[in-house]
């Protein structure tokens, strides 16, 4: 039941972090089996959700460190892409696209810390276990992360 009820959230948190379906699919798997096993250690249950969260994001921050690769993601998989007209699915592609390529352009801390605060909508401390750090390193990444796409999007104003 557990399975069914967040497969999709650690997949989609994988995907955004590493940008690539394989990956994320590993990732997403490795996440899984690792909360199963680690499962008797959960001294609370109402806060199953969030840990699973947090060890999705660790495993895929740990496959990104080690990965070398910086191909964009392929659009079609991306999991918010809707049906639209030709000129408007066509612009939110390119759009998609430019994204990606600035994403790509950030450090993996940096990359990590944006999508997690900006994409899951996750909180700062949150974040900060994730990627071992305190919410003010957090914080600053997150800044400089902005700094970076604004500069990188602004054709897009």
């Amino acid at each position: 039941m557990l399975l069914h009820r967040y497969q999709d959230t650690v997949y989609r948190i994988a995907l955004r972090i590493l940008r690539d379906p394989g990956d994320a699919r590993d990732a997403a798997q490795e996440a899984l089996i690792t909360a199963w096993r680690k499962l008797p250690e959960l001294r609370d249950p109402a806060v199953f959700g969030p840990w699973l969260k947090r060890i999705a994001g660790r495993r895929a921050l740990n496959l990104l460190r080690a990965r070398t690769d910086t191909e964009p993601i392929d659009e079609r998989t991306d999991p918010g892409s809707r049906e639209a007209g030709p000129a408007a699915e066509a612009l939110a592609g390119d759009l998609r696209g430019a994204l990606s390529q600035a994403l790509a352009g950030l450090p993996p801390a940096q990359r990590t810390c944006w999508v997690l605060r900006e994409m899951e909508g996750w909180g700062y401390e949150e974040i900060a276990e994730v990627v071992d750090a305190t919410p003010t390193a957090v914080r600053g990444r997150i800044h400089r992360a902005r700094a970076h796409l604004v500069k990188a999007l602004a054709p897009w104003r």
